[in-house]
């Protein structure tokens, strides 16, 4: 059961994994052993929450297909438990990233003093600058 809140948890049979054999350098390990892990959780089957639903299937990610279908592989580790635990924590990640409501931003105004010492710097610097010019005779 993989825990994503207090309220909110993914039961093991809605998540498909399987492993396979790892692309890239690793000597003859890569070869003969499947130590990364494929990763498939559908969202639309999914006993999640409406409003997660909703929102995992709004965003905009490579990991997640047309039809609604979360893919993550993970091989970073030459461990396929340590494989398998990584793409779990990057699902429930993408969860969490998925149904954070971002707080509206306040507009803001700067302040009259931090006005003020932009223009006398801005005055400062051409000054500076005027004095580098030809010098006349």
């Amino acid at each position: 059961m993989l825990v994503i809140s207090n309220n909110v948890s993914i039961p093991d049979s809605e998540i498909d994994m399987w492993a396979i054999r790892a692309q890239g350098a690793g000597g003859q390990n890569v070869n003969k052993v499947s130590t990364a892990i494929h990763l498939r959780f559908d969202i639309k089957a999914s006993s999640l929450p409406e409003f997660y639903k909703e929102r995992l299937l709004s965003i905009s990610d490579h990991r997640i297909t047309k039809d609604g279908v979360v893919i993550i592989k993970s091989q970073e580790s030459k461990s396929q438990e340590f494989n398998r635990l990584a793409a779990q924590e990057r699902l429930k990640e993408l969860i969490k990233q998925a149904t954070s409501v971002q707080k509206a931003r306040r507009q803001t105004k700067p302040t009259k003093s931090s006005q003020r010492k932009r223009l006398n710097k801005k005055t400062q610097r051409g000054q500076t600058k005027a004095l580098r010019g030809k010098v006349q005779h």
